[in-house]
């Protein structure tokens, strides 16, 4: 299995920087991170997924000639990122359009892309790689790997990733009948999208059960969940599915959630993993999804995820709520919020959204639990305090906001724009608002480029222990 994820951000860049007054062909370099998965979690079959990490315009001076069928170009740029792919553990690409038509690799791009490989080979010795772009004029992308002569393996899919979500290539069945309400509303091609969707839901309580369970009834394919509490008796009020049976007996919440998704008997392949969501052992799974909801008030758990957006340009649709009982001259504070981060959106430690101190005293309570509870009996750590409020009917409406955020970044259905990066509902006061924020100087997630699409790299995520 192989795909692509290209950045919105970078789809942007090409289409302006590639775009031609006279409607010829024209060419660009991206340098792609990549996800070496061992074991897919719904196939158990080796993966790698591509990111696009660079874009590196062609110089002028390599420029040859270029019409609506045809460009030539010098290699001299393509034989020097192949050195600077090789020393950064990147793989290079060759990206080019087809103005006039569809995204296809036509016989001339067979026999250019065959002699591109050879100057791989003789430069890097045999096994060594590029990958080959094509943007067509319809808004269309397919991608493809060379490693030898009769080896060129194509991209299942192509993934943009961003405000909106654009799937290229292979896609899932249509639902039948079952889905086919929803295909009248949002189009033909809509339930084989959700279909091929390969989805992650970190934490399976309050928000991460109805999350689970509409995505089940959206149709999505594949899910992935993560967790790594058993049910209790006080979270029966609001787990979607969860049994008194389920509390007696200590079951983990991923297995009663994934009961529960595979008795509806829609089609859904589950996966799941019980664990923290930063164990090594579900990094595999993590970065084989193409969207990731955060429901987990772990600011540690929040911290890791919001770093694999950017790594590898897998939108992370995070999630939380605040909620204050009313006292004498106050009133109540009920509000729901969901933040959508990765490449060109306000990262979670930028908005305020995790607290370092929470997370690193969470680490030292999973790592070291007697170090935590010595340092929480001399007060150097915040400690548990009461439980939250929770009610059902809040957490489950803000897992629908969520929900509905996905289905804005793959339809469009409010509009052009692409999901909005924050967003935020009072139930007290029936009130929606946008919530924004700049980037914090020198935040190494969104104040730039530099780790976006990076992929895999040592340590994991640039993230100490």
């Amino acid at each position: 299995m192989l795909d692509l994820i290209l950045l919105e951000a970078h789809e942007t860049e090409l289409r302006a920087l590639l775009a031609t007054p006279d409607g010829s062909e024209a060419v660009a370099y991206i340098l792609l991170g990549a996800a070496e998965i061992g074991s897919d979690p719904w196939s158990g079959e080796p993966r790698r997924r591509l990111v696009s990490h660079r874009i590196v315009p062609v110089p002028e001076e390599d420029k040859i000639s270029a019409s609506g069928v045809h460009v030539t170009w010098s290699t001299r740029t393509f034989v020097r990122l192949l050195r600077v792919a090789e020393a950064e553990g990147l793989t290079l690409s060759v990206v080019h359009t087809h103005p006039g038509s569809h995204a296809f690799f036509s016989d001339q791009d067979d026999a250019n892309e065959a002699d591109l490989l050879g100057i791989v080979r003789n430069r890097s010795g045999d096994g060594h790689s590029f990958a080959s772009v094509v943007l067509g004029g319809d808004g269309s992308v397919c991608a493809r790997l060379w490693t030898t002569p009769d080896g060129v393996q194509h991209c299942d899919r192509v993934i943009v990733a961003g405000g909106r979500i654009h799937f290229h290539g292979r896609s899932g069945d249509d639902g039948g009948e079952v889905l086919d309400r929803q295909a009248r509303l949002f189009g033909p091609t809509f339930n084989g999208t959700v279909r091929g969707l390969r989805v992650g839901i970190v934490g399976c309580g309050g928000t991460g059960s109805p999350t689970a369970m509409l995505l089940t009834r959206l149709g999505v394919g594949h899910l992935l969940l993560i967790d790594d509490d058993v049910v209790e008796a006080s979270n029966l009020n609001r787990i979607h599915g969860a049994r008194r049976s389920d509390a007696d007996g200590g079951v983990p919440k991923v297995d009663a959630l994934a009961r529960e998704i595979e008795v509806a008997g829609l089609g859904v392949a589950v996966a799941k993993f019980r664990g923290w969501v930063g164990d090594e052992r579900a990094r595999d799974a993590l970065r084989a999804c193409d969207v990731i909801f955060g429901c987990t008030d772990d600011h540690d758990g929040r911290l890791f995820l919001n770093r694999l957006a950017y790594f590898y340009g897998i939108p992370v649709i995070d999630m939380g709520l605040r909620m204050v009982p009313a006292r004498e001259g106050r009133p109540y504070e009920m509000a729901g919020r969901v933040t959508v981060v990765g490449p060109g959106a306000p990262c979670l430690m930028c908005r305020g959204l995790v607290d370092p101190r929470r997370a690193m005293e969470e680490a030292l309570r999973r790592n070291d639990p007697a170090a935590y509870e010595a340092r929480k009996a001399e007060a150097y750590v915040l400690g548990g305090g009461e439980p939250a409020p929770a009610v059902v009917t809040f957490t489950t409406e803000t897992a629908c906001m969520a929900v509905n955020e996905l289905l804005q970044g793959l339809t469009g259905f409010r509009g052009a724009n692409g999901m909005r990066t924050g967003r935020q509902r009072s139930f007290d006061a029936v009130e929606d608002r946008s919530t924004t924020c700049h980037p914090r100087a020198g935040c190494e997630m969104c104040a730039g480029t530099g780790v976006w699409g990076r992929g895999d790299v040592l340590p994991f995520l640039h993230r100490a222990g």
